[in-house]
């Protein structure tokens, strides 16, 4: 077994310990007093993008949700759970699904291979495909498409929060709640903003709008 890579892993972490003490001897002790993040941040699972690091965010500044292609599955459990408590406990007043350009999952999504059990999970980015078949079936350029539909499996994320209980109850109880849609460049480093925000279930078409009694 080779153990160097692991045992460097917690070297890298006695340094970094260290370093934050130097910089901030109570850095530590007020992070275990608690989190009140303003923001869920909804990501792909992809190693290349690190929430906290491209944003510039400090540990207990960003409540993390990560799955493939930043899928908001209505009957996942795990994704489920972590908006509940992010929006009944921590109280955030932000949600960010980031997506990001070159994802695999999402170009899994353009093709028929398949791929074992994640092929399950694709099935929903297609989804997505399918009802944008249109515009993206008239994007001739490969690229392009690809980067169109990391696009708009994104904003469809958002959307798909937006029609949960757990927002649309906040929203009915009064909770300030933003909802945005970002795609990052992992070849840039820069952020887009698709300008998808919603922060009210009136901005939902109505078949989706919940009567709480």
């Amino acid at each position: 077994m080779n153990t160097k890579f692991y045992k460097q892993l917690l070297e890298n972490n006695k340094k970094w310990v260290s370093t934050k003490l130097d910089l901030d001897p109570q850095f530590f002790e007020r992070l275990a007093n608690g989190q009140q993040p303003p923001l869920l941040w909804i990501g792909c699972a992809d190693s290349r993008v690190p929430a906290n690091e491209i944003i510039g965010a400090q540990p207990g500044e960003v409540f993390v949700h990560r799955n493939i292609a930043n899928m908001v599955v209505h009957s996942d459990m795990n994704m489920l759970s972590v908006l509940d408590y992010a929006v009944n406990v921590l109280n955030v007043k932000h949600i960010i699904v980031c997506g990001h350009y070159g994802c695999g999952g999402v170009k899994a999504a353009m093709g028929s291979e398949t791929y074992g059990l994640i092929d399950n999970w694709i099935r929903h980015i297609k989804d997505v495909y399918r009802f944008h078949r249109e515009e993206l079936d008239l994007i001739f350029d490969e690229t392009e498409r690809f980067n169109r539909f990391v696009e708009l499996n994104v904003i469809e994320q958002v959307h798909d929060l937006a029609k949960t209980s757990i927002v649309q109850n906040a929203w009915r109880g009064g909770k300030q709640l933003s909802l945005h849609g970002w795609v990052y460049g992992v070849g840039s480093g820069i952020i887009k903003d698709l300008e998808v925000n919603i922060d009210s279930e009136e901005q939902l078409d109505e078949v989706y709008q919940l009567n709480f009694k």
